[in-house]
Formats: C-alpha cells, structure tokens, sequence
C-alpha cells in the first residue's frame, strides 16, 4: 500500500509538470496569437483608413455631405466593420454608417485626442459589450486639421481564436494525461506488478520450502533484494530450528509455559505420523468479495486460535461450513484449498450449506433450541420438527464429507467441535469403528431436569456417545451431562474412572477448560499505546468501566445496565466522573429473539442516559460494531474494571483476555459466579448478575481497590491464565484421545 502510494505521488508529479509545462506553453502562444492578430487587423484597418482618406477629404472640403455618406454606406455590410463616420473638427459626425455603435457618436472624445495629437490614433476597447478597434485618421485641407475618418473594427474574433487555442491545448492536455496515465497503469499491472508477483511467488516458495537454499527467481535489478532476503530466510530458519529445539528440549518441563511451538513439538512427539481431522462449523479461514477483490479473514473465535497449531503441526484437514460469499470460487471441485493462505500447512475443506439447511440447522435448532436449552438465562427454547430433520441432514452431510476423507487413513484422530455437530460422533463411530474421535462442548451442559425437555435429548446423548473422549469446560458440566445419561439412556456409568459405557462402546468425559493464547508476556508490552482511544468513544471521565459481549441475552447486559443505575443512585459522587463503556456486536441477527433482545439493551442505556446523564456525559455508552483484537487490548489496557455478567457461560474469554492485556498488574475484574471461568480466575470479584445491588457494590470495591490490592489479584489471575492457556488446553486435549491407544 506505501509502494502504491509513492508510484501514485510520482504519478501525479510527473502529470503536474506537464501540465504546468503545457499551460505554460498555450500561455505563450495564445498571448502571441493576440499580438499578431491585433497587428495584422490595425495594419488592414489602417490600408482601408487610407484608401478611404483620398475619397473622403475632396468632398470633405467641398462639404457634400451625401458623397459622404454614400462613400461610408458602401462597407456596412462587410462582416469586421462595425462601423465608419466622418466628424469635423468640431465634434459633429456628417456622414455615419448605419451599424456605427451609438457610443462613438454620442461621446467623440477620441476623436479630439487624435486631432489634438495632429497623428493616426487607434485603440482596442470593449463598446456595447463586444471587443472593437477603434482608428482616427485626421482629414486635412491646405494642412490644417478640419475632420477626421473614424473606423470601428470588430476584434471580438480575436478572443474567439485565443479561447480555441486554450481549449485545443487543454483537450490535448487531458487526452495526453490519460494516455500517460493508462501508460503508467499498464506498465504497473502488466510489467513492475508481474515481475514483483513473480518476485514475491518465489520468495513464499523460497520461505516455505523444505528445502535449504531455495534460490530465489527474479529480474537482475531485484538480484541485490534476493540476496537480503536469501540471508533473512536463512535466519529465520535457524531461528526456527532454535525455537524448535527449545520448545522440544522443555516439552517435559511441567513449569515451563505452553506456546504454539511447544505444542507443536508434542505434537510431533506423541501423534507422530497420525492424521488429525478437525470438524466445526465454524471455518478457521472465510474469503469474501470485497470493493478490493477476494479478501480473506480469521474469525475471532478461540476454537480457531486453540486448534490452528495442531493443524499446522500434523499438517492433516479440517472440514468446515463455507460461510464466505467468495468461499467457492477459492476452493477447489471438492471444496478443499490449502491455509494458511500465505504459508499453507494444512487443507481445509468446506462444506456447502443451502438456505434451507443454514435455517434449519443454525438458526433454528443450533441456536433457537440448544443455546438456550444449555444456559439457563430463563428464555424458553422453541423446538420444531422441521429444524430437528434439517439439523439430523446437516450433521449426515458433515459424516459423508468427512468418511470420504478419511476412507484410506487408519484409526483417523478426529476432533468434533461444539453442539451445531451432536450427532456426527456416532455417525462416524458406526461406519470406522477405528477412529478415535474426541468432542468438546464448547457452552455449559445443564442439569439432567433441565435437558429433558428436549423432544430429541436421547439421540443427541446418543450421538454424542459416539466419541471416546467428551471434554467440558468444568467438571460439573461433565457431572451434569453423567446425570442426564443415567437418566435418559441404559449405560454403564463408572465416577470412579468417569466414564460411560453404552452398546458395548466406552466414553470417558473430562474437564477441559479452554483458555487464550496466553504465555505469559503481553502482546502490547514495549508498544506505543493510544491513549485517545477513548476519546474517540466519547468517553473522557477519569474512570471507566468496560463490557464487551456479544449482543446475547446469556450476557447479562440488561442486568449489568441495571446495576450501573444503582451504582449511579447511590453513589452521587462519581456522576461525570465514571463512564461506562459497553462493546456489543450484533449477534445471529437471523433469529428474531436476538434482534429484540438488541432492542431492549437500546432502550435501557438510552432510559438510563436520559434520567442520570448531562448534556456533556453519559454514563452508559454503548456501541453496536465489532472491533479488532488490537482495538480490544487498548479498551482492556485503559479500564479501571472489567464487568463479566452473564447469567450462564461455558467459559467466557472475555474475562481472560481482560487479565492477559493488564501487563501492568492494575484494573479489577468483576466476574459472574454463573460462568466457567470464575473457577479459574479467584482474583476476581465475584458477582450474582441476578443482583443489581451486588453488581453496584461491586463496582464501588473495584474504582476503590487499593493499587496493591489490584496489583496481587491481577498477578494470581495472570499466573492462571499463563499456567493454562489454551495450548496446554489442546495437548490435553490430544493426550486423552492418544492415550486411548
């Protein structure tokens, strides 16, 4: 994009000295254009003034007046003269032809300027609104001045051809313009941009290759930036090794942090050459149609962040909902491209959904009737047939899709993610008893009570039953999901090894709360911040509170609103002096229960901005529009606390990733008793977002924690998340399947 700017700059450069050049030029030819036509009309006009003299001053002198007016009546109609009078020495026109301007007859003061003169005057000025020459001859009898000849000529032609010579010059200016500029473009697209594509092709071959030494392919004058970049691939491959080495040399350290390397390094030791096969609904990379071009991007979804290293370590596939508008065209007949785009490492597949499927198996039952089924937020799940059938269609097309892969590789390790894909274990167990497949559900499980009103409950415990290995955030979801089996389905349960046994087949479920790519340093540490950030938010109070949440009613944000309304009532004091910033994204807006639950929180902050805010503040500033991960940290960085209330979370990141941005030890986390990550995080306040009184005085603990006391929470809370971020999450993960045999 700089590169891009700069050609543009010269561009536009060399265009304005040739413009410049180009008007500079006309400049000077119009200007003597208008000298050499002026002179060659005040020549013929003084040719005719002369001619007409000898005719004019014998019968001047002898004072017929009606010779006079026949001599000057014979040019009125000759297209450049304006006009022809004869005056006496007095003034007095005598013979006038008829075009004669009015002006010239009323007002002969130059014809007294020229007879007092005793010469031959002429003049260019603008009479009745046109351009004319005006030229006096004198009439002379015995040498004595006694009249004088006037011709008026029309020089408004002169004009005329000076404004064509701008507009030929100026319509060949832009017509020059642009073919320089489809000049410059076409050399750009079809010569400079080839030859660097080309360039960069090698370069990202040179980068990836396994091979030592690639050489680099391009033209001569790139040959010294081949050279850098030949020495620069070499260091980053060395690099490469050394990080290798050091994340295999303290894979078996227990106190050593987990990073994407030493994931990968356990990888390669414990899977070895076994293939991996991820299946999600959610795709790792979507391609969309943008105004510049096919652009693609990474969901922000900590499934993709905790599996990508798996996937790049075992080089296997992972199959997908195409989601994108541009996902077909980036992929091939069967749905597969390589990813990452830049540096492949793995093949992603995806799988086509129609309208109808989307509907059914998202809106409808994944959201409308699971979500709500699995949080206990009070809003009643709608359970329809038609969804059930197109959910059950979906997870079969998954099955297909995925057996396919899988028809050649022996005992395929395969990793299903979250509820859109219940049934799919099972699917996949009946036809490849060999797999090993593990399934982590990524939101809470509800108690055995609260999952039997499921119309459907023992096929998707069925389902899920299919895999070896079933993770939950928290062991009480894992209990709770034991409970529902004992209740709903003839098994064998054993809470000793914490295990089911159904038709033979033995599950093992597992406490596996996920965590965020946390090793321990922060990304923002030794980086310019913007402290302005806020500013551009419309929040400039001293102190801040922050929410961010999807515009999900499992959030708590009316809740939180609330209690934000009683903090502000009971606490005068800190009106215009805390301002409370909520970070709400538009969430599943096909489902008509989300789109009222964004109206509602609307009209809250709007309600609570109208009775405690001023014309310069207010207290609640809410903003409907997702921002990046970058943007975030800021937000997290600036906030004095962070408010987590959701009625019910599986785990909720946000309250981790408000802990790993603080590397400076300082902000207080309010955290809901009702979410999975409360059992992580003990350095946080905890909060029954049921309570607008509990959620006020929470807030009041956190703006006036001492900073030592911020500072010892914070560094527990941090140790945490360090201590099990989500690549420890995945080589759990992975082991338990493994270990299986």
């Amino acid at each position: 994009m700089e590169s891009m700017r700069h050609i543009i700059l010269i561009t536009l450069g060399a265009i304005a000295a040739v413009s410049a050049f180009v008007l500079g030029f006309t400049y000077n030819q119009a200007n003597e254009e208008r000298l050499n036509l002026s002179a060659d009309l005040q020549y013929r006009t003084r040719l005719l003034a002369d001619s007409l003299k000898e005719s004019v001053e014998p019968n001047f002198a002898r004072n017929s007046t009606s010779t006079l007016q026949r001599i000057v009546n014979r040019f009125t109609d000759r297209e450049r003269i304006a006009g022809i009078a004869v005056f006496n020495n007095r003034g007095i026109p005598l013979a006038i032809s008829k075009d004669m301007p009015r002006r010239v007859i009323d007002n002969p003061d130059f014809v007294f300027i020229a007879l007092d003169k005793n010469e031959p005057t002429g003049l260019f000025e603008e009479i009745d609104g046109a351009a004319r020459y005006l030229f006096v001859l004198p009439l002379y009898e015995k040498d004595a001045v006694v009249g004088a000849l006037v011709t008026v000529q029309n020089s408004s032609y002169i004009d005329g051809v000076v404004a064509e010579i701008w507009r030929r010059n100026i319509v060949r200016l832009f017509v020059y313009i642009f073919i320089f500029s489809a000049a410059i473009a076409a050399l750009i697209r079809f010569a400079v941009y080839k030859i660097i594509t080309r360039f960069a092709d090698s370069v990202k071959s040179a980068r990836i290759s396994k091979t030592k030494n690639a050489p680099l392919r391009g033209p001569f004058f790139l040959k010294p930036l081949a050279s850098e970049i030949a020495k620069m691939n070499m260091s980053l491959a060395q690099a490469r090794f050394a990080a290798s080495e050091e994340a295999r040399m303290r894979l078996e350290k227990i106190d050593t942090p987990w990073t994407a390397e030493r994931l990968k390094e356990f990888i390669k030791a414990y899977v070895k050459d076994r293939k991996i096969f991820v299946v999600s609904n959610r795709e790792p990379y979507i391609h969309s149609r943008t105004k510049n071009g096919i652009e693609y991007s990474v969901p922000a979804s900590g499934m993709v962040t905790a599996l990508e290293p798996i996937m790049e370590a075992c080089g296997g596939l992972w199959l997908a909902h195409g989601s994108g508008n541009a996902d077909k065209e980036t992929a091939d007949a069967e749905g597969k491209l390589p990813v990452p785009p830049d540096e492949p490492r793995y093949t992603l597949r995806r799988v086509f959904l129609t309208p109808k499927e989307i509907k059914g198996h998202y809106v409808g039952f994944s959201n409308e009737a699971l979500w709500p089924l699995c949080h206990l937020a009070h809003t009643r799940p709608l359970f329809r047939k038609e969804d059930w059938v197109e959910y059950r269609r979906v997870n079969s097309k998954f099955a297909e899709a995925l057996l396919s892969e899988i028809r050649e590789v022996q005992e395929p390790i395969i990793l299903v993610q979250d509820f859109h894909l219940a049934l799919l274990p099972r699917m996949i167990k009946e036809k490849r008893p060999d797999a090993k497949i593990g399934l982590f559900w990524h939101i809470p499980w509800p108690s055995a009570e609260q999952f039997s009103i499921c119309p459907w409950r023992k096929e998707i415990l069925d389902g899920m039953l299919g895999a070896d290995i079933i993770g939950f955030h928290t062991r009480t979801y894992g209990n709770n999901f034991i409970d529902t089996v004992g209740k709903e389905i003839e098994s064998l349960i054993d809470l000793e090894q914490f295990s089911i046994t159904c038709e033979e087949h033995r599950t093992f479920i597992k406490p596996l709360p996920i965590s965020i790519a946390f090793a321990g340093e922060s990304e923002s540490e030794g980086k310019a911040h913007d402290k302005n950030i806020l500013e551009k938010f419309g929040v400039e109070t001293p102190l801040v509170g922050l929410g961010i949440d999807r515009l999900d009613y499992t959030k708590g944000i009316l809740e939180r609103f609330k209690g934000i309304e009683f903090f502000l009532a009971k606490y005068p004091p800190y009106k215009e002096q805390f301002t409370f910033l909520q970070i709400a994204p538009l969430s599943r807006e096909d489902s008509a229960k989300y789109r009222e639950y964004g109206e509602a929180v609307t009209k809250e902050a709007e309600r609570i901005n109208a009775i405690y805010g001023t014309r310069d503040w207010k207290p609640i500033v809410l903003v409907k529009k997702h921002y990046s991960h970058a943007v975030l940290k800021e937000l997290y960085r600036l906030a004095h606390v962070c408010l987590v209330t959701s009625l019910h979370d599986g785990m909720n990141l946000v309250a981790k990733e408000f802990v790993a941005a603080r590397s400076d030890e300082q902000g207080v986390l309010v955290l809901s008793n009702f979410t999975g990550a409360a059992r992580d995080l003990k350095g946080a306040l905890p909060l029954n977002p049921y309570s607008a009184e509990e959620t006020c005085e929470a807030i009041m603990t956190a703006l006036t924690m001492p900073k030592n006391e911020q500072r010892r929470r914070m560094r527990e809370m941090r140790n945490a998340v360090r201590d099990y971020n989500v690549y420890r999450w995945s080589a759990e993960f992975i082991k338990a399947i493994i270990s299986l045999g």
